[in-house]
C-alpha cells in the first residue's frame, strides 16, 4: 500500500443528532428525552494508491463517539466495478481497518466514501483509491518454455506403496542436486523423499531416501523448501506439517540428520482460515513467511533475520481473488539476479478443466505491493502454463498441467536468487490419460520447463 501522507486525515465528518416527543420538540413534557450523541470517522490517509489487480491496501479508520455506547460497523461506497472491500471493524472499541482490494476493477481514480455507524449515530470520511499500472517490470513477457519428459517419478517399495512424486524443493550444491519433495502412497498418506545426482540424465536412477526413515520425520509432512541460512551457518527445510514447520541440519545431504519438527506458530493465527505450502525468503532485514489458503488468498508474515525463525508476526492477506482458483496454492517468491526485483509465482487453475497453470507478480521490496506481470497473468497468457508450453523434441507432450515446483536457483541461501536470463523450472505434471481421481492417488511427476524466448 503506498500512503500518501502520515497525518490522520479527518474529512466530511457527519453528527447525526436524533430526539422524538412533541411537536418540534420545543416542548418536550411528557416524551422521551430527545437523544444526543456523535460519532466521527478520522483516516490515516486521504488516498491510497494501488496497482492494478495486486496487492490489498490498508487504512486506519479512528473512531470518536460522544453519547454512543453501541457496537461500531465501518462499510464503504463508491467502489468500482470488479473491486473488493474487507474490515478490522471497531466494534465496542475507537480503531478499526478498512482494506480496500483492486480485483478486477479498471485503472483509475475512484472517490470512496467510509461510513462509521452503531445504528444510531453515524460519521463519514472520504478517500481516494487510485489505481495505477504499478512497478515497471524488468523481466520481459510474454513467457515462452519448453518441456523435458518426466525426470522423476514415484519409486514405490515393500512399505512405501508410493503412486507420486510431487511439490520438489531443489538446491545445487557441493556439486550434486538436492532435491526434496513430496510423496503419496496408494493409502492416501503423504511424506517427503529425498534424491541426489549429479546430472539430470541420472535423476530417474537416483536412489531414494524415505523421509520417515528419520524418525522425527515420520507422519504427515509435505511441501517442502530447502536453502541455507547463512547468518546461523545452518540448513533450514521448511514444510508443512498441517502448521507451518522447520527443521534444520548441517547438510542437506544427510536427511537422517534433520532435528525433529518445530512450529513457526504456537496456534493458528485468527486471521488465517486455511494454509499450506509456505515459503521463507530473506532480505538483508528481514525474513518474510509467504503461504496460500486454496481460497484466492495470499498471506505474509515476518521476523528479523536476527530472530529468525522466531517472532513471526500475525499473518496479513496481502492479495486475494474472488475466484479462489485465480490464486490458489504453491506460491514460489524470488529474488531476481541483477534486477533488484522479487518475483512472485503463485499456482492457479484454468480452462474448462482446472488444469493447473502459474501467474506472476513483481514487487521491488518483499513487505511491497505486489503488480501483475504484464503477459504472464491469465490462463490465456500465463507465467508458465500449457498455453506457452511446448515439449523438446522427442518428447511427447505428457501433462497438461504445470503444477507445484520449485526455479532452478543462482545460488542456494536464503535470498533465494535466480537468475533471469536462465529461467528453468522443476515442476510436477501428470499424463492427461490418467483421467480423474481423488487428488492424493494422483501419479504425479517430476518434469524442467526452461524459458525459450
Amino acid at each position: 500500500m503506498t500512503i500518501r501522507s502520515a497525518a490522520v486525515f479527518f474529512l466530511s465528518t457527519l453528527v447525526l443528532a436524533s430526539g422524538c416527543g412533541g411537536g418540534n420538540g420545543s416542548n418536550n413534557s411528557g416524551g422521551n428525552p430527545p437523544l444526543t450523541g456523535s460519532i466521527s470517522l478520522g483516516l490515516s490517509a486521504p488516498s491510497v494508491t494501488l496497482p492494478q489487480g495486486g496487492s490489498i491496501g490498508r487504512i486506519a479508520a479512528t473512531v470518536t463517539r460522544t453519547g454512543s455506547a453501541a457496537s461500531v460497523t465501518l462499510s464503504v461506497s463508491g467502489l468500482p466495478t470488479g473491486a473488493m472491500v474487507s474490515f478490522v471493524q471497531p466494534a465496542g472499541g475507537n480503531s478499526g481497518t478498512v482494506a480496500l482490494n483492486p480485483g478486477t476493477a479498471l485503472a483509475g481514480t475512484y472517490p470512496l466514501t467510509v461510513q462509521a455507524s452503531d445504528g444510531t449515530f453515524s460519521g463519514t470520511a472520504s478517500v481516494s483509491l487510485v489505481l495505477n499500472a504499478g512497478l515497471a517490470p524488468k523481466l520481459p513477457g510474454p513467457f515462452a518454455w519448453s518441456s523435458t519428459g518426466p525426470l522423476i517419478s514415484a519409486i514405490p517399495d515393500a512399505t512405501h506403496p508410493l503412486v507420486s512424486v510431487k511439490d520438489p524443493s531443489v538446491v545445487f550444491f557441493n556439486g550434486r542436486w538436492h532435491v526434496y519433495a513430496t510423496t503419496a502412497d496408494s493409502t492416501g498418506s503423504w511424506n517427503m523423499v529425498y534424491l541426489n545426482f549429479t546430472d539430470w540424465s541420472q535423476a530417474a536412477a537416483a536412489l531414494p531416501y524415505y523421509m520417515d526413515a528419520n524418525p522425527g520425520l515420520r507422519g504427515y509432512h509435505c511441501a517442502p523448501e530447502l536453502f541455507y541460512f547463512g547468518p546461523q551457518n545452518k540448513w533450514y527445510l521448511i514444510y508443512q506439517s498441517g502448521p507451518p514447520t522447520y527443521s534444520t541440519a548441517d547438510d542437506p545431504g544427510q536427511p537422517g540428520t534433520w532435528t525433529a519438527p518445530q512450529n513457526f506458530f504456537a496456534s493458528q493465527p485468527a486471521t488465517v482460515n486455511n494454509w499450506l505450502d509456505f515459503w521463507v525468503i530473506c532480505d538483508t532485514v528481514n525474513c518474510y513467511l509467504f503461504f496460500s489458503g486454496d481460497d484466492g488468498r495470499f498471506y505474509r508474515s515476518q521476523t528479523t533475520v536476527a530472530s529468525f525463525p522466531s517472532g513471526f508476526s500475525e499473518p496479513l492477506v496481502i492479495m486475494e481473488a474472488a475466484n479462489a482458483g485465480d490464486l490458489f496454492e504453491a506460491s514460489n517468491v524470488y529474488y531476481l539476479k541483477g534486477l533488484n526485483q522479487y518475483l512472485a509465482m503463485i499456482e492457479c487453475m484454468g480452462g474448462s478443466s482446472g488444469h493447473r497453470y502459474f501467474r506472476a507478480f513483481i514487487s521491488d521490496r518483499l513487505d511491497g505491493d505486489w503488480t501483475p506481470l504484464p503477459n504472464a497473468n491469465s490462463w490465456s497468457t500465463p507465467f508458465a502454463g500449457i498455453n506457452n508450453v511446448s515439449f523438446d523434441p522427442g518428447v511427447t507432450a505428457w501433462t497438461n498441467d504445470i503444477s507445484h515446483g520449485e526455479m532452478l536457483r543462482d545460488g542456494y541461501d536464503q535470498t533465494l536468487t535466480i537468475d533471469p536470463a536462465n529461467l528453468q523450472f522443476l515442476y510436477q505434471g501428470v499424463n492427461p490419460s490418467t483421467g480423474s481421481q481423488d487428488y492424493a492417488h494422483i501419479p504425479w511427476q517430476l518434469g524442467i520447463i526452461r524459458r525459450t524466448n
